[in-house]
């Protein structure tokens, strides 16, 4: 089964430079994010909410002994009752500094007031990354961007989530490398993208 789930994966993606583009932009998010570099706060556009990116993130830190890969989600809206990893607000963003990481996730353009957050972050010194559609303004700010422009016929976006997200996995412990922890993680990247998404994190 495991075969077939990664001889599936292989097929959607031969020929297209997005492997090695989803692991360049994971080698940041790695380095940005290591113990040493301080919080991962994960932020999406008022339309847009990366709530599945942050729990395949906290899987994946779980997976690979890199806790440091677990997310801070920030959201634009916080709904009463919502548990205290669902909590977090916009004014986060605010504190952010020197040794965090704001990672944006934004398929369209986001508002004024996200693109002012962000860049008072990065005036504070902290390191913005962005998973984005294409948006000029957030790529100039950030100090890594990969995009996604849809149009021209790319992946989509959620899709190109899950490939950065199990490349973020990939530098695990010693003991766990090799081919069956190779085989083990397309698989499982496998199982992402031919399944329906998971219930909400």
């Amino acid at each position: 089964m495991d075969a077939v789930r990664v001889a599936l994966l292989r097929e959607v993606l031969a020929g297209t430079q997005w492997p090695a583009d989803a692991r360049r932009f994971a080698g940041s998010l790695r380095r940005c994010a290591a113990p040493a570099g301080g919080s991962l706060l994960l932020v999406g556009t008022e339309q847009y909410e990366p709530w599945h990116l942050a729990a395949h993130l906290v899987d994946e830190a779980a997976w690979s002994g890199l806790p440091e890969l677990a997310p801070t989600l920030v959201r634009h809206r916080v709904p009463a009752g919502a548990p205290p990893h669902l909590s977090v607000g916009l004014g986060r963003l605010e504190g952010a500094r020197r040794g965090h990481t704001l990672l944006v996730v934004a398929p369209d353009r986001p508002g004024e007031g996200l693109l002012e957050r962000v860049h008072g972050a990065r005036r504070a010194g902290a390191t913005v990354l962005s998973l984005d559609g294409g948006d000029p303004d957030l790529a100039a700010l950030a100090h890594d961007a990969l995009s996604v422009r849809e149009s021209a016929g790319e992946l989509d976006l959620d899709t190109v989530q899950h490939l950065v997200s199990a490349a973020a996995g990939e530098n695990s412990l010693p003991e766990q490398r090799g081919p069956r922890r190779l085989r083990d993680r397309l698989a499982r990247l496998a199982d992402r993208l031919t399944a329906p998404p998971p219930s909400r994190w």
